[in-house]
């Protein structure tokens, strides 16, 4: 789905979020909604001047990012998570506070961009990765090997497509912070290997991913780790106030072209 061609431009209380004419995916439709709200909201708070405007190419000025920065501050202030919710979520996520976990996987990348029909996109996505799982049992690791790198050659628009779709190190080794977190939260802190039942969503598009070893790391005692595991209870928290807000913001809103109902992840640039 995306905004058609024949003049229909999307809009938060008035203001434009594209060019007449202009075919927005989806996702990147609701991010610059979320933005907008945000941006306007700041204006009647007094935090940005009334003559700041932005244009029709989603971006935002300095002066914009930093009252939205001031505003969210004051409206999503955040009580500090407990010692015990801590640790209950450090025993329960313990892979992911481990140290050293390498994966040896590979890809094939549905690029998400601007003017792409998203749900033919997926719905390619998902025949690709289906006719890989269905293949995936009875045969050698080499037919395996074949057959994705021919798909990843086919259909993936990461230049990595021209090496079977491998990605990592020299080597072909793979580590967390190598990945953006989303890509990550789906392959490290796990035990499967093999082509990934589902696809995996990032800010790049969708992928189909296949695991082919995987090195565990070494468990880290929850006092080691205990900053970053604070840290990731505070931004579970932030991102469920920040939706929270989004939607009150947007029941506030007059909104046209746009649905924010499906807008799990709002983006702020």
């Amino acid at each position: 789905m995306t905004i058609d061609t024949l003049g229909l431009v999307a809009r938060v209380n008035g203001r434009p979020l594209h060019a007449p004419g202009q075919a927005l995916p989806p996702e990147v439709l609701r991010q610059r909604a979320c933005t907008e709200l945000l941006r306007q909201a700041a204006q009647a708070a007094g935090l940005l001047d009334a003559a700041d405007q932005p244009g029709t190419d989603g971006g935002i000025s300095e002066a914009a990012g930093a009252a939205i920065e001031a505003l969210l501050e004051r409206e999503l202030a955040l009580p500090e998570p407990s010692e015990e919710a801590l640790r209950r979520h450090h025993a329960a996520h313990a892979a992911q506070y481990s140290e050293g976990e390498r994966v040896r996987a590979r890809h094939i990348l549905f690029a998400v961009t601007p003017g792409v029909d998203v749900k033919a996109l997926r719905l390619k996505a998902e025949s690709v990765l289906l006719e890989l799982r269905c293949h995936d049992e009875g045969q050698t690791q080499a037919d395996r090997d074949r057959r994705f790198a021919r798909a990843a050659q086919d259909w993936s628009n990461c230049p990595s497509g021209a090496r079977g779709g491998v990605i990592g190190d020299e080597e072909g080794w793979l580590r967390a912070a190598d990945c953006a977190p989303e890509f990550a939260r789906e392959i490290f802190g796990h035990t499967d290997v093999g082509v990934l039942p589902r696809l995996v969503h990032t800010r790049f598009g969708l992928h189909v991913v296949e695991v082919l070893e995987r090195h565990a790391g070494q468990a880290q005692p929850f006092e080691t780790v205990r900053g970053a595991v604070r840290l990731a209870l505070q931004q579970q928290a932030w991102m469920t106030a920040l939706r929270q807000y989004l939607r009150l913001l947007a029941g506030q809103a007059e909104l046209d072209g746009v649905a924010l109902d499906a807008a799990d992840t709002p983006l702020v640039q």
